[in-house]
């Protein structure tokens, strides 16, 4: 893999600020309505989003049988179990253990990705892109979080499975068959996840659970499904696709950095000298991560 282009860069940093919103617009919306009845919400929006593009690009939806067990998987892993891992988790860890938690997912889809995909091999650039990342998450959420650590172990083991759930999400979609469009794949990914979020949020939390959200919970989720579920769906299969998984996997250590910002900005916080430093750190690790092994000789 070459010299990372800089649009990729753009768009990972795009994601990032993407995925950033969310966490205060989920903060508004579980409120009133509960988290999986939110994530069937979400993916039923990113459908009704993704799926009149798709038609008017005259696109389609992939065909092959291996393709739509994969997306079967995507939908678990990447919407369904880790949504309810890390939404049952935070009940039990601050968030900035979370954030600390969360960094477990570059260091597993460089794993992962090293035995699972061709062309993204683990060297040590990216383990100093990993060592790098970590730090700026330390600098932002403060060392103090590390002392936490183990104390509420069921919660943190939740929370840390999200994270490498994610890891699995981006290896799978490294693997999907690319014989169809990039907008085909994205509208079955969410087709599997509202098979699978709709059912479970009819079980755990009953069938009228989304009635009783009141108006901000429900333009929170307006906004969840149309932007961070549905058009950054279309980003994230780019940048995988285009620059594999390990790079994608830098986007865990950005959002928060870009939470913290989004509060600055919609919530009037101040932005501390920590989160700048962070964030410093964080690109500094992608861009010397992303330089190409050199040959041996």
């Amino acid at each position: 893999m070459g010299t990372v282009p800089l649009r990729d860069v753009f768009w990972l940093i795009t994601l990032a600020l993407i995925w950033g919103s969310s966490f205060a617009a989920i903060k508004v919306a579980v409120v009133t309505m509960p988290p999986m009845t939110l994530v069937a919400v979400r993916t039923v929006i990113a459908v009704m989003v993704l799926f009149p593009i798709m038609i008017i690009q005259r696109a389609r939806l992939p065909r092959d049988v291996e393709s739509w067990k994969l997306g079967f998987v995507l939908g678990v892993f990447g919407l369904a179990l880790p949504f309810f891992l890390i939404g049952w988790g935070e009940e039990g860890v601050e968030s900035g253990q979370a954030a600390i938690l969360m960094a477990v997912m570059p260091l597993a889809t460089m794993t992962l990705a090293h035995f699972f995909t061709k062309g993204d091999p683990f060297h040590w650039r990216k383990l100093i892109g990993i060592v790098m990342g970590f730090g700026g998450i330390v600098i932002l959420v403060g060392p103090e979080a590390l002392k936490g650590l183990g104390g509420q172990l069921g919660y943190q083991l939740a929370i840390a499975g999200g994270a490498v759930c994610y890891a699995v999400n981006a290896v799978v979609t490294r693997n999907l068959p690319p014989d169809s469009s990039l907008i085909g794949r994205a509208v079955m990914v969410m087709l599997c996840g509202v098979a699978i979020s709709v059912p479970l949020a009819v079980i755990m939390d009953g069938p009228t659970a989304a009635l009783g959200a009141d108006s901000a919970g429900w333009w929170m989720a307006l906004y969840i499904g149309i932007l961070p579920t549905g058009l950054a769906m279309l980003i994230y299969f780019h940048i995988v696709e285009a620059r594999g998984a390990s790079f994608f996997s830098y986007v865990n250590y950005l959002n928060p950095v870009f939470g913290v910002m989004w509060g600055a900005l919609l919530l009037s916080e101040i932005v501390q000298l920590e989160a700048v430093l962070a964030l410093g750190a964080i690109l500094g690790g992608i861009a010397v991560s992303s330089r190409p092994p050199r040959p041996s000789a």
